[in-house]
Formats: C-alpha cells, structure tokens, sequence
C-alpha cells in the first residue's frame, strides 16, 4: 500500500454542503489525492446509500469523475441528503450533504394567552405550504410596543411544534408586539406583528372543588356545583361558565351554553338510573374592564354522579299504567315547553317550580297505586 500522512484526504468532493432550491440541477465532481494511486475509472458515486448509474458520470481527467444530477427533489432528510464518492472497492473516499428545499413562508396565525397573568404563551402555523424540505428555525420575539427593546422567547415548544412560552417578567397595561421569525438556508420570511395586551388574553385553571349530586328523588336531575378559579380569586373580573356531561358508557358530550357567572347549576331531563360524568370551564373576561372576550380554560377532570332509579321502571299490575305514563309525558312535555319559554339558563325560579310540581306528581301516583292495590 502507498505510504501517506494520515492528514491527508483520499479526495476531494466540490461543491461541499451546498444548498439548492427543488427543481435545480447539479454537477459535483470527485478528485482523488495522487498518493492514493486511484484513477477515475476506478470511483462511483452513491446517494443516500444508492448507486447512482454510470451513465451520469464523465471524467474530467486521469483522476477526477464528475456526476450530474437533474431536477433535483426535496431532501429526504433534514441534515441533508449524503452524496458519497467510492473507490472501486466500495470504501469511502469524500462526502458531500446535499441541501435541496425551500425557503421558509411567513409564520401565520399567531395566538397568545396568559394563564393566570403570569406568563405568555404564543403558536403559530409555518405558513401555507409549511414544508421547506430544510431544517427551519422558529424565533418568537417580543417587545413593548412603545419604548421596549426586542426579546427572543427562550422555551420552545411547549404547546406543540410551533410555539413558545414566555415564564415571567411580563408588563401589564401596555400593549406588546409580538411576531415570528423563520431562518434555514435559504432565507428568512417574517410574520406581520400581532398587537395584544396581557390582560386582553387571560385563561385561568380550571374551576376548582366540582361537586355534582342528586336532587332528592328525582330520578332525572342532578345539581352541579364548583368553585371559581383560585388564582383569578383577587383580580377584578366576571367569569362564564360552560358544563358538559355524558352518559357513563357514551363518548358523546352534550354542552350546556347558558350558565353564565353561577357557579352552580341544574341538570334535568336525564335518564332515571344512569351514571353521569360532568365536567366545568371558566372563561374569565373584563379582567381590570378589559373588552376582549376572554379565552375558555381547560375542562376540570370528570366527576362522577348517578340519578336515582326510577320506581315506574320496576313495573307492576296497573292495567291503566301506559295511559297515566302517556299523559305524563305531555304533562312533562308542557311544562319543559313554559321553561324553555319564561326562565333561561339555570333559572331558580323555573327550578324551584318544576321541583314541586314533579314530587307532587310522584306523591300522586303513589297514591293512585296504593289505593288500587287495596282490596
């Protein structure tokens, strides 16, 4: 074998590492040290570990063959794609990473919101294609939007690929000017600012102490109450609540819109015997007379309660039973029809009526029962 330094490289890839738009074609050529005693004839080329045919290549002299590559694809990697120069033996002489993509769109639809006042959390979306084929690089920055200096967030990814948390030291009162910058190698698109104020953005945990029960006998209510967000508990603020329940062998949530700032609430018209998992959230809005809307938090974990079974579902001898259950179905029907008409959300009122009426009607027919069953 020759004798060489061990410094020496066995060749010469050019160009090195470079970086093409999709679509371009390329010619690299492979030079070999004379110490190693190789000629052209003697090398081929390989990308991502497969040969590229010789009819691609040309030599350019006794110890150098070039291979030209046509419109190229995006890189199947983002560290680059491995363009590789052998020796007849299959060793490795040179290497080249191919970086062939796109240059980064403009980040779009920026969100933010403040959990608690206490921080900032901002996402966005990479743009309308998204996909550069290159290693792309996100900065979220941020100033005060009259006399602050620009600041790069530092927690990346915190609330999925695109997005960044900002932990602390944030103003309140003043309107900041957020945006995203996108880098790779081949340029830098930037995203238009977004203007928001901190308390214009606020979320909170979700409500606290979920507590659901039964209403007595009722077999088809069940009374929800919870406790307002413990961090807000000190600021000036209104809140509305949502619950969302479902049956305990069902997927499906029905949503409950209208409860507003109560934090307790009536469910009715459930299923006699039948367990049900609720769940609340708080959207806290007006925080220090703020007009946004405010952002909904996450929904407290589910807590778990059963309506009474009900007695008519035991069954009996009442031969005139499928009249009286007809008749109390319209009955019902009637009465949720005035509700729905005069009370609105979780109205006490209608609650409160509604309960005397329904364990007027249960006394009722218990009566009815137990005097059909004298002799």
């Amino acid at each position: 074998p020759p004798s060489v330094s061990p410094a020496a490289d066995p060749a010469v890839i050019s160009p090195q590492d470079p970086t093409l738009l999709i679509g371009s074609s390329l010619v690299a050529t492979c030079t070999v040290s004379p110490d190693f005693h190789l000629k052209a004839e003697d090398l081929y080329w390989t990308l991502n570990g497969r040969r590229l045919p010789a009819a691609s290549y040309a030599a350019l002299g006794p110890t150098t063959l070039s291979v030209a590559l046509a419109r190229l694809n995006g890189s199947k990697q983002q560290s680059g794609d491995n363009l590789v120069c052998h020796s007849r033996d299959g060793g490795i002489l040179a290497g080249s990473c191919l970086y062939v993509g796109l240059p980064p769109e403009k980040p779009v639809n920026i969100t933010c919101w403040s959990k608690n006042m206490k921080d900032l959390t901002c996402k966005w979306a990479p743009g309308t294609e998204g996909e550069t084929f290159l290693h792309t690089n996100y900065t979220l920055k941020y100033k005060l939007r009259w006399y602050g200096r620009d600041n790069t967030c530092q927690e990346y990814h915190t609330a999925g690929p695109y997005s960044c948390h900002i932990p602390k030291d944030l103003a309140l009162f003043t309107p900041y000017e957020i945006w995203v910058e996108a880098s790779n190698r081949l340029g830098v698109a930037v995203s238009d600012v977004v203007m928001l104020d901190i308390l214009d953005v606020v979320t909170t945990d979700p409500p606290s102490d979920v507590h659901v029960s039964r209403v007595g006998d009722l077999e088809d209510q069940l009374s929800v109450r919870w406790s307002s967000p413990p961090a807000l508990k000190d600021f000036l603020f209104q809140a509305k609540y949502q619950i969302q329940y479902r049956v305990e062998d069902s997927s499906e949530w029905k949503v409950v819109d209208d409860v507003g700032n109560q934090t307790s609430c009536r469910l009715a018209g459930l299923r006699p015997g039948t367990v049900y998992f609720v769940q609340v959230r708080c959207n806290p809005f007006g925080i220090y007379g703020s007009k946004k809307a405010g952002i909904w938090s996450d929904w407290s974990n589910p807590t778990a309660a059963s309506t009474p079974r009900s007695e008519r579902a035991a069954g009996g001898c009442d031969p005139k039973g499928g009249e009286q259950n007809t008749t109390l179905r319209r009955e019902l029907k009637q009465f949720f029809g005035w509700v729905k008409k005069h009370a609105y959300g979780c109205s006490n009122l209608g609650i409160k009526l509604y309960d005397q009426w329904r364990v007027w009607l249960q006394k009722s027919h218990k009566t009815r029962n137990q005097v059909g069953k004298e002799p």
